[in-house]
């Protein structure tokens, strides 16, 4: 085994447990798609690749507040780990005009996107699916295959340093990492593993087409 090798398992040995406090559960009241949004999101005042510590959340407001300011920063590549894209915290103008932006910086740069259940999504309609269709090639939606187990939760990562996690899909509360090169190589190669073994959903990809 390399050296190099050798120091990640151990930095991911080290990494240390983030002790997770839940304020409980809620009921999510998910906007209807044809709901007009006509006031912009503002992002959190943190830098993707700069601010080491962890910032802990509890409201929809912070949850995207975090969401938009690591998507408006990222720069290569942003991974989606959702239940059902979420509609309360993707379905909005400020979160497509982010991940436009980064998509047609560079050609390679690319959103890739794991979803549990895009039943709703596709019959409501989802601003995320609507960039889909316009930018085939930078745009990859795959359906999660349940025979793969994973985590319970949901998260998002930016680049190779900015990680937004809530540990139970049903909860607002998380935390949010723009910084932490160990967590996010760890929560990547969960993502690439379950996106490898990822199904192609016939109804998602009509859509698509």
């Amino acid at each position: 085994m390399s050296d190099n090798a050798s120091d990640e398992q151990e930095d991911q040995a080290e990494l240390p447990a983030i002790d997770f406090h839940s304020p409980g559960r809620f009921s999510v009241h998910n906007p209807q798609a044809d709901i007009p949004e006509p006031q912009a999101w503002a992002p959190a005042p943190y830098h993707l690749g700069q601010n080491t510590a962890l910032q802990r959340f509890s409201k929809p407001i912070e949850v995207r507040q975090h969401a938009l300011a690591m998507l408006q920063q990222a720069k290569r590549c942003v991974c989606i780990f959702t239940t059902d894209l979420e509609p309360w915290l993707y379905h909005h103008s400020s979160v497509q005009q982010a991940c436009t932006r980064l998509l047609l910086s560079h050609p390679r740069n690319q959103l890739r996107i794991l979803v549990a259940d895009p039943t709703r999504a596709v019959k409501e309609g989802h601003r995320l699916l609507q960039l889909a269709r316009r930018l085939t090639s930078n745009v990859h939606i795959r359906k999660l295959n349940p025979d793969h187990p994973t985590t319970s939760g949901t998260y998002l990562i930016a680049d190779d340093c900015g990680l937004l996690e809530r540990p139970k899909a049903d909860q607002y509360a998380g935390y949010a990492l723009y910084r932490d090169l160990g967590r996010v190589r760890m929560r990547q190669a969960e993502f690439d593993k379950a996106w490898d073994h990822g199904l192609s959903d016939a109804n998602l990809r009509s859509f698509l087409l």
